[in-house]
């Protein structure tokens, strides 16, 4: 076997190595202001949701591309149980920033869990063309600037701790964007990066998943859980009933594409993650469920067709679509309902007021996108140095470069 499919030895078990004996010593040591204690908590079956889902739906989800399934769930792993651990280390140094106190507790865990999904959403953009050492390199500089990104929100902009977290589909979606139009385009020939039908029906497991467990993962830190479990159900459900219409009016012999049910149906979760838990009547969830899906099936004609070519983007799972979009219209639908429910509560008398928590939002949301699109081209040019081993293009989308298959050696 050529040298050039053993180099990794030299360099991924030991960044790994070494970054795993940092976290040691960082959890040995601590940082003062961060108790040793772990907190009380009750959300323990909302956490093992959300382990679920970001694991082994999200895992499933991004097993796409034929010839790429090893490394879609294998990496994803492997980034999840790294970043959650890098995410803690950063909400400790920001704790320590600010002279804060934190317990270790579920509700760390969870919202490092919950961060990671950043990570696990820009991988989407780039799958099979980041080698792991990148990838790896990536999730720690991700979520370095998505903790800063939060706590500006925080800090500045006196945006909630739990939905400061709750940007997480916005940023991630945009920074893979970003990211990946730092990779080489690969050339035209290659077939490597298209599905099958067994690698759909992969996919379409890890996103009925995501969908089962999307409620927990919108509720764990938020307020008002029960608004925000009912909130995120209803959305959820008629985001995939209009999936499955607008696929059916979409498509040329009127057939439903696997495609578009697996990005639509995650759409009306994205929608109201900034708001589930303020929600208080179910047409609104509904509603956004509905322009959700609507905006996903559109964006999938759309952008794959005008904007992605235009700009020479290759979104290789479609995290545009998918989830950078309806966060966006979930952005736009929090600033609605927060005027309309400060405007109701002030008889739209104090119009000031009104307008410092219309720029808090929007400002909140302008900051997270463009971090993420400065932060995502930076990393890209980062990615990219040969100090990194960029692939080739012409190994992108291929298990073989990474994993060992003991069946095709014979003969070595």
């Amino acid at each position: 076997m050529p040298s050039r499919y053993l180099s990794f030895r030299c360099s991924v078990p030991w960044l790994i190595l070494l970054l795993q004996a940092l976290l040691l010593i960082r959890s040995f040591l601590g940082f003062p202001g961060v108790s040793d204690t772990y907190s009380p908590s009750r959300s323990y079956p909302e956490f093992q949701d959300v382990n679920h889902m970001v694991i082994f739906g999200f895992g499933f989800f991004l097993m796409v591309l034929r010839r790429y399934g090893f490394s879609s769930t294998g990496f994803n792993f492997l980034l999840v149980v790294l970043g959650v651990q890098c995410s803690m280390l950063a909400d400790d140094v920001l704790v320590f920033l600010r002279g804060e106190q934190n317990q270790v507790g579920l509700e760390s865990l969870a919202k490092a869990f919950v961060s990671v999904t950043a990570v696990v959403i820009s991988t989407g953009a780039v799958l099979g063309k980041a080698n792991p050492v990148q990838l790896i390199v990536m999730t720690l500089v991700e979520l370095t600037f998505f903790s800063v990104s939060r706590c500006i929100n925080s800090t500045f902009l006196q945006v909630p701790e739990h939905l400061t977290v709750m940007h997480v589909y916005l940023f991630g979606a945009y920074f893979g964007l970003a990211l990946t139009s730092r990779f080489p385009e690969p050339p035209p020939g290659l077939d490597k990066n298209r599905s099958t039908p067994k690698s759909e029906l992969f996919s379409v497991l890890g996103t009925v998943f995501v969908w089962v467990f999307w409620p927990s993962f919108n509720s764990v830190l938020a307020y008002s859980k029960k608004n925000a479990v009912l909130s995120t159900y209803l959305a959820l459900a008629v985001s995939a009933v209009a999936a499955f219409m607008l696929s059916a009016l979409t498509s040329k012999d009127g057939k439903f594409r696997m495609a578009h049910i697996r990005s639509a149906v995650l759409a009306g979760g994205v929608a109201v993650s900034y708001s589930a838990d303020r929600i208080h009547h179910p047409w609104i969830a509904m509603i956004l469920g509905l322009l959700g899906s609507v905006i996903t099936i559109l964006g999938f004609h759309c952008v794959q067709r005008c904007f992605n070519p235009a700009l020479k983007l290759q979104d290789t799972s479609g995290v545009h679509f998918t989830f950078g979009l309806p966060a966006v219209l979930g952005a736009v639908a929090a600033v609605v309902l927060r005027v309309v429910e400060e405007g109701v509560e002030t008889q739209w008398n104090d119009l000031s007021s009104l307008g410092y928590f219309i720029f808090e939002d929007v400002g909140a949301f302008c900051q997270t996108i463009s971090t993420a699109l400065v932060t995502g081209l930076i990393t890209g040019l980062i990615l990219n140095i040969k100090l990194l081993k960029a692939v080739h293009v012409s190994k992108y989308f291929d298990d073989q470069f990474y994993w060992e298959f003991p069946h095709l050696s014979v003969g070595f």
